[in-house]
């Protein structure tokens, strides 16, 4: 599969045009490209990083090093949130934006929403907002650190707060493949490990003042959290529900 997805990106060569053909010849440039390529790849460099896209929600969306890689569970945290969303007249607010996968495929699903995608690095909102681009996608982005509650006031309240924060404690890392740890964003990933649900306890607390009355908060989480997770939130909100992805693990939270 990998080798079929660089040929079709690198070459513009489908899997039946190999097959057709098997001793076709590519020119000096092209075989350069594959070279490059594969030496990427037997370092450990994820394939989407070597071509810089990856599949979303039936988009294909720009990415790099100062992003994540899409994952096939958070595709189901935007399914459950277009499912809980009102067709019309909704304001979406997403924490920790990185390549704008969320909030695009939001704004794409609910055209009449109105999106706002929060990010603290300034080199993955250039991504984001190039990726607003390519979909024509109108997202209000806003370089924020949410973690600083002093920063919440510049933010109106919302129908919906969704997203997937940092919530792999730092012991874990060991744990990870090589081409998670040593390419894609650790500040994306990871959380402090006395504090693993630092961000959950803040999008919590914001919610507070920042959710609109029958609004919701919707968060993809870590699998061995979940209890905790609803827990935190059980705290100050009267409805938690846990919904697990297609593995069957608690993976999502749906808030109100």
């Amino acid at each position: 599969m990998v080798t079929d997805w660089v040929f079709e990106y690198l070459l513009q060569l489908k899997k039946a045009d190999v097959v057709k053909d098997p001793d076709r010849k590519v020119n000096k440039l092209s075989q350069q490209k594959i070279d490059k390529a594969l030496a990427q790849l037997l370092q450990h460099k994820p394939i989407q990083y070597v071509l810089g896209e990856a599949w979303f929600y039936k988009m294909q969306f720009k990415v790099n090093k100062h992003v994540l890689i899409p994952r096939p569970e958070t595709e189901e945290l935007v399914k459950l949130t277009v499912d809980s969303c009102p067709l019309t007249g909704v304001s979406i607010l997403d924490i920790g934006t990185g390549s704008g996968c969320i909030a695009i495929s939001l704004k794409k699903n609910i055209s009449s929403a109105d999106v706002t995608a929060i990010e603290i690095s300034t080199a993955a909102l250039n991504i984001a907002k190039k990726n607003a681009t390519t979909y024509n996608a109108d997202i209000n982005f806003i370089r924020l650190d949410f973690l600083d509650e002093t920063k919440w006031k510049k933010l109106p309240a919302f129908d919906i707060i969704a997203s997937n924060p940092p919530y792999i404690p730092i012991a874990e890392k060991i744990k990870l493949d090589k081409n998670v740890t040593e390419y894609e964003p650790g500040s994306a990933l990871f959380v402090p490990d006395e504090s693993p649900l630092l961000f959950y306890d803040k999008i919590a607390r914001f919610g507070k003042t920042h959710l609109n009355e029958n609004g919701k908060i919707l968060v993809e989480m870590h699998e061995d959290f979940g209890k905790e997770t609803a827990a935190l939130f059980k705290k100050h909100y009267q409805r938690v529900e846990i919904k697990k992805d297609i593995f069957g693990k608690d993976r999502m939270l749906i808030v109100s």
